[in-house]
């Protein structure tokens, strides 16, 4: 069994969609280990993405990720780590699968509502940057 992060982004909690997503993330077999509600200071958030720091886009990243509230979702299942990037979709919303979360919620390429890790190592990192327990 895998573990991974998935993040709720404000754009979506801003839209009362939390639970949409939750209940979906258990409809396709994630067991939730846990999960955080938090807004995220500027500082955290650059931290959190400091693997795009120099990048043209952090800083709109890092506004946008400290704007409002994020919920942090610890889960697991049977190759997660892919499992779940299939599910949340193309970062691009316009690109996404039919029926992935950022196809059916996202904005736009930013606003695209959910954040998932991109391989085993940085779920690990990730999980530990907001679950020390896990």
């Amino acid at each position: 069994m895998e573990k991974t992060l998935l993040i709720i982004k404000p754009d979506a909690t801003d839209r009362h969609l939390t639970g949409e997503f939750l209940r979906r993330v258990e409809s396709a077999r994630f067991v939730i280990l846990g999960l955080r509600m938090l807004h995220l200071d500027a500082v955290t958030a650059r931290r959190f993405y400091a693997v795009h720091e120099g990048k043209p886009f952090v800083d709109a990243l890092v506004d946008y990720m400290s704007s409002g509230p994020s919920v942090a979702v610890a889960l697991e299942r049977e190759n997660a780590v892919k499992a779940l990037r299939e599910f949340v979709g193309a970062t691009d919303p316009a690109k996404a699968a039919c029926g992935t979360i950022r196809h059916d919620f996202g904005l736009d390429i930013q606003r695209n509502s959910v954040h998932a890790s991109d391989g085993l190592d940085t779920a690990r990192d990730e999980l530990r940057f907001f679950f020390e327990k896990l």
